[in-house]
């Protein structure tokens, strides 16, 4: 039977025992309907006076995953009962409650079994309390029933770190009273029907103490570890200092310094933040015209064009992920010299553990190394990762047009170009898209897939699939000069050229904004892709626009062959085989030289007018991004920065950070420097831009 007028709990009684199945898909998230059907079940299970035992338990794939992170801020997230009260209900119950945990307890979940009174669980269940991943702690008693049921140290290491450990590390200890092999239900029916034989007494983690003669020293040695990682974070500090609470205090004194670091975090930028990041990673999956029932084309075997550097790293994407891979490269010795790349690679990682000789030697023998596009006649997916110019990417696609099967997915890691213009080069447009990755492109976490006007929607799908199954988050991108991220990048970089122009040095303005939070600055940044890249992009543009270009700083340096760390000098100077960049004379007087040339007087530039300009004419840029319909949303821009360019995670994100001055703040600056004698048109605000701040809205 169920309980009454709630679907998310049934109650099933089998003799003296209630088994209580939690089932509200997909993972069980304790929302109010869910804590209301567990209150409800109890009161059902109670008054059955056959009766003696209960347990509790939820799906294969998770006992709980915790909190609804949806209903934070909202009237249900605060309605009761809330989850400190349905725990309270378990761990008063009258007859004794055991959890049966199975796939993820996490968070709240976790909570929610600590207040059992005995647990069984699956020896591959993940037990975790994820909370400081989102700016928080455990705010249900969590950072005082763990080190009472596993000890002092291991459960602040699991607190403050939020990783989740299988239960069978935890056999024997008062968190895992059993685990059970086999059908985990029956095993917590057998194990309650011992209880009610055996007159257990039900034990309440919250009587329990911590016992840990060392408490002190280890504590006072955390706090030292703790602060030194944590940073911009307050989290694991305040995390520490609940669990402390629970050494040589009572549970209700503990549970009241874990309530008020709950709250001072919950109000804290940087979990609004972690909140926002979660969330938009989660939204950027979803497409929305794209159906969530759209087929998927099926993915077997890849093709990648080019062993270089780039080339290199994708293939590793999918050779980890157990996709077999056809390399091409024109000439063997390059080809050679990619596949010993991607071995060396590979032993690299397998001499710091986090691969087997045996897995290195299954991921090399799914490469086949080609010097003809003959071996693509049975991809499924091709991706080029060769040079950025339009007239290559011509020869490749015709080239694949006639040699690929029919539906195979034909993409272009283009950085800049035009995918439409890439996919005429087709008699098939539906099938091509732009899979843009980052470098190193086996390690870099976002991929912008770029959707051309002819992209078919199982492309689309596919490729977002394609994303998931090879670890990447993918946001997808409509078609402009450098889709999302890199157009952004080219106003961000003109902002600090403008500050360079102005009176600033580059280490002046690199220093400011990595200060602010980023982890590299535009200067730094450009020295180590190379200078000549933007340089062929600007000259590229300008001939495209039919105009002279313009020489700025940094075209005067690439003119000088001054590319950054591959020649040894950029804006910085670089000593032989390191990377720290050396203030440069040379670069100071050819700035001094350019300003005279252009009659322009320097001006003394504070670090926070620095961060301002480079922080608005992204938020600026992102805003005509989103006007134009390139991107869906403004968390979809948020995490391509996060993931693609270094943008500081306290912060959330350039779209975050604007909501977070206010929008109306962000258009008073801009017009400000739009305002200012030759000021480059770009400054003025976005309509969208003025219009949320007229409205007093927010991006998001």
């Amino acid at each position: 039977m169920t309980t009454p007028g709630n679907t998310c709990v049934s109650v099933r009684v089998q003799g003296a025992v209630a088994v209580l199945t939690m089932d509200r898909p997909p993972v069980n998230s304790l929302g109010y309907d869910l804590r209301v059907g567990i209150a409800d079940a109890l009161d059902v299970a109670n008054a059955n006076p056959a009766v003696q035992a209960i347990v509790l338990t939820g799906t294969a794939r998770a006992f709980s995953a915790g909190a609804d992170v949806t209903e934070f801020g909202t009237s249900k997230g605060a309605k009761e009962p809330n989850l400190r009260v349905v725990i309270g209900l378990l761990e008063n119950n009258p007859k004794p409650v055991v959890g049966a945990i199975a796939g993820q307890c996490l968070g709240g979940g976790l909570e929610l079994a600590m207040g059992c009174h005995f647990r069984v669980a699956a020896p591959d269940a993940q037990l975790g309390l994820p909370e400081v991943k989102i700016g928080l702690l455990p705010g249900a008693g969590g950072t005082q029933r763990l080190p009472r049921l596993i000890g002092l140290e291991a459960a602040l290491n699991m607190i403050v770190s939020g990783a989740p450990v299988a239960a069978a590390k935890f056999a024997g200890t008062p968190l895992v009273d059993k685990v059970i092999d086999g059908d985990l239900t029956a095993g917590a029916i057998a194990f309650a029907e011992e209880v009610i034989e055996r007159k257990l007494p039900a034990v309440r983690a919250r009587d329990r103490k911590v016992t840990d003669p060392q408490a002190e020293a280890f504590l006072q040695f955390a706090r030292n570890t703790v602060g030194a990682m944590s940073k911009h974070f307050p989290a694991p500090m305040k995390c520490l200092e609940a669990v402390a609470a629970s050494v040589g205090q009572s549970f209700d004194k503990g549970v009241a310094v874990e309530r008020e670091g709950f709250l001072s975090l919950m109000a804290s930028p940087e979990s609004k933040a972690l909140r926002h990041v979660f969330m938009a990673e989660r939204a950027a999956a979803k497409i929305p015209d794209l159906p969530a029932d759209t087929a998927l084309r099926p993915i077997k075997k890849v093709g990648v064009i080019g062993a270089g550097t780039m080339g290199g790293g994708i293939t590793m994407n999918f050779l980890n992920a157990g996709i077999p891979v056809v390399l091409l490269e024109m000439k063997q010795e390059a080809l050679d010299k990619g596949l010993a790349t991607i071995r060396r690679n590979y032993e690299n990682t397998m001499k710091k553990g986090k691969l087997k000789p045996e897995q290195v030697e299954q991921r090399m023998a799914a490469v086949t190394g080609t010097l003809s596009y003959d071996g693509f006649a049975d991809v499924d997916l091709v991706i080029e990762a060769v040079f950025e110019n339009m007239d290559v990417k011509k020869t490749v696609f015709e080239t694949l047009d006639k040699v690929c099967k029919p539906g195979a997915i034909l993409a272009s890691n283009t950085s800049y170009l035009n995918v439409d213009t890439i996919a005429g080069f087709t008699r098939r447009p539906q099938d091509v898209v732009g899979l843009h990755f980052f470098s190193p492109a086996n390690v870099m976490r976002l991929l912008e897939v770029v959707r051309g006007a002819k992209t078919a929607p199982d492309v689309l799908a596919t490729s977002m699939a394609v994303a998931k199954t090879i670890k990447k988050i993918a946001v997808v991108s409509g078609v402009c000069d450098g889709f999302i991220g890199n157009r952004m990048l080219a106003r961000y970089g003109a902002a600090a050229q403008g500050l360079l122009n102005a009176g600033a040095l580059p280490q002046q303005i690199d220093g400011a904004l990595q200060g602010y939070g980023m982890a590299m600055g535009p200067f730094r940044m450009g020295d180590l892709a190379g200078l000549d890249i933007g340089w062929a992009t600007r000259k590229r543009k300008a001939a495209e626009a039919g105009v002279e270009l313009k020489p700025s700083v940094a075209d005067k340096l690439a003119e000088a062959g001054r590319f950054g760390q591959k020649t040894g000098a950029g804006y910085y100077r670089y000593e032989a085989g390191k990377r720290d960049p050396i203030p440069d004379p040379v670069t100071e007087q050819l700035i001094a030289d350019y300003r005279a040339a252009n009659g322009i007087t320097p001006r003394k530039i504070s670090n926070d007018e620095v961060v301002e300009r480079c922080m608005f004419a992204l938020v600026n840029e992102g805003a005509r991004i989103l006007e134009e319909g390139i991107a869906a949303r403004a968390s979809d821009i948020d995490i391509v920065y996060l993931n693609g360019y270094g943008f500081p995670l306290h912060r959330g994100g350039p779209m975050l950070y604007a909501d977070t001055v206010g929008l109306a703040n962000v258009v008073r600056a801009l017009r400000r420097f739009a305002a200012e004698p030759g000021a480059d048109p770009s400054w003025q605000p976005a309509p969208l831009l003025v219009r949320l701040a007229d409205e007093g809205k927010t991006f998001n």
